[in-house]
C-alpha cells in the first residue's frame, strides 16, 4: 500500500505561481510512476502531468504545457508541481496518483485545492 499526502495548493492571482508537493509513504517510491490530476466540481479529473520512475520522461496536457513542470525527488519520496502563470480555469483541486499499468492511476492522495483569481 502507498499512501500519498499533496500540499501546498491556496489562492493565488492570475499570473502567479504555486508549488504542489506529493509525499508517499514506503520504501519502494522510486519504482512508481506518478501523475498529478485535477478535478472541478461537474468535469472529469483531467490528467496535466506525469513523470517516470528516474523523472526522465515526462508528460504535459495541452492545457498546461509550457506553464507547469513536474518534478520529483526520489530520497525525499515526493513529487512536486511547480505552476507558473496561473490561470482562473487552473482553478481545481488537485491530486497525485501512482500509476499501476499505462493509463491507470490509483492511491490517489486526498487532494489540494487550487483557487486562481482573475
Amino acid at each position: 500500500q502507498v499512501q500519498l499526502v499533496e500540499s501546498g495548493g491556496g489562492l493565488v492571482q492570475t499570473g502567479g505561481s504555486l508549488r504542489l508537493s506529493c509525499a508517499a509513504s514506503g520504501r519502494t517510491f522510486s519504482s512508481y510512476n506518478m501523475g498529478w490530476f485535477r478535478q472541478v466540481p461537474g468535469k472529469e479529473r483531467e490528467l496535466v502531468a506525469s513523470i517516470d520512475r528516474s523523472g526522465g520522461s515526462t508528460y504535459y496536457s495541452d492545457s498546461v504545457e509550457g506553464r507547469f513542470t513536474i518534478s520529483r525527488d526520489n530520497a525525499k519520496n515526493t513529487v512536486y508541481l511547480q505552476m507558473n502563470s496561473l490561470k482562473p480555469e487552473d482553478t481545481a483541486v488537485y491530486s497525485c496518483a501512482v500509476r499501476i499499468v499505462w493509463g491507470k492511476y490509483a492511491y490517489w492522495g486526498q487532494g489540494t485545492q487550487v483557487t486562481v483569481s482573475s
